[in-house]
């Protein structure tokens, strides 16, 4: 049996199509007989006529011929019109566009391939019953891509729960490196103020004192030097946080557009968007709390 290259289901569908197309065609054809067997029954009942008269009979069949003709085509254009507004308004739903190629509904091998398609079905079908065609209707759920967005956003709010813990235990660090810093940077400065008052010790006193402020100050020197990379470290990685909150916000924006335009007229668009304003004000401290932190470094 001939092919369209679509699936099983789709291709059934075409089928219930063309089956309604056959039987419009049908019903025009007979209407079309149904011109001539009037003319012929109500005109031709004389042996001979005049040219005029010929004329005039062939002028109103086909006035009325090309009315009917004219009346299917037009019927006809209008029925794939609104099949063309099914098969978009499903496909809206889940924000699909469909695009259509006008020139492939005049290439001779594939209309061949359709009549091939519909001979072939219908000489099958012939042996089956018309029940078996019975089909539903393609309706996509109306409620699978609210509850993806839902999903979507309820990660988002934990990957954001998240970041907050993290970013308090990065500045409680932070705060306690600055605290050692400033013990550091006193204990040196009372060994300087310990050096100078005891240079008019003996030699030997101020030798072992110096030795002595040395000592505490490579060891100063070193803590502080431990105390700036990880500082360093401490203010990438706060960056990097940074970073991955304004991506979050982001996601949380763009969660908050498309359950606006999914749920712009339902009670739950409403909840989903105080539950959006809290975020956003959450993520405000958050900044101002950033703030704060950059200043005071």
């Amino acid at each position: 049996m001939a092919e369209l290259g679509i699936n099983e289901h789709h291709q059934k569908e075409v089928v219930s199509y063309m089956r309604f197309a056959r039987f419009k065609r049908g019903m025009c054809l007979k209407t079309v007989d149904s011109c001539f067997q009037d003319l012929k029954d109500s005109r031709l009942v004389e042996e001979t006529f005049t040219v005029d008269e010929v004329i005039d009979m062939l002028d109103g069949l086909q006035s009325v011929v090309h009315s009917e003709v004219e009346s299917e085509l037009i019927n006809t254009t209008y029925t794939n019109v609104l099949l063309l507004r099914q098969l978009f308004s499903q496909a809206e739903k889940w924000y699909l566009k469909l695009q259509t190629d006008v020139s492939d509904l005049e290439n001779r091998e594939l209309l061949d391939q359709v009549a091939e398609f519909e001979k072939s079905e219908y000489t099958s079908s012939n042996k089956k019953s018309t029940a078996d065609h019975i089909k539903p209707k393609l309706a996509p759920l109306n409620e699978g891509g609210s509850e993806l967005l839902n999903k979507t956003v309820a990660h988002l709010q934990e990957e954001n729960e998240k970041l907050k813990t993290r970013l308090r235990t990065i500045e409680t660090q932070a705060t306690a490196a600055l605290d050692e810093k400033s013990k550091l940077e006193k204990s040196l400065r009372d060994l300087q103020m310990i050096q100078g008052d005891q240079k008019n010790n003996a030699n030997q006193d101020i030798t072992e004192l110096e030795n002595k402020v040395a000592a505490l100050k490579s060891q100063f020197e070193k803590t502080l030097n431990d105390t700036a990379a990880n500082q360093k470290f401490l203010e990438e990685d706060l960056v990097t946080t940074k970073h991955d909150l304004l991506k979050v916000q982001d996601q949380l924006s763009t969660a908050e557009k498309e359950l606006e335009k999914k749920f712009q007229q339902t009670a739950a668009y409403r909840n989903m968007k105080e539950i959006l304003t809290k975020k956003n004000e959450q993520i405000k401290d958050l900044r101002r709390r950033l703030s704060k932190y950059e200043s005071e470094d």
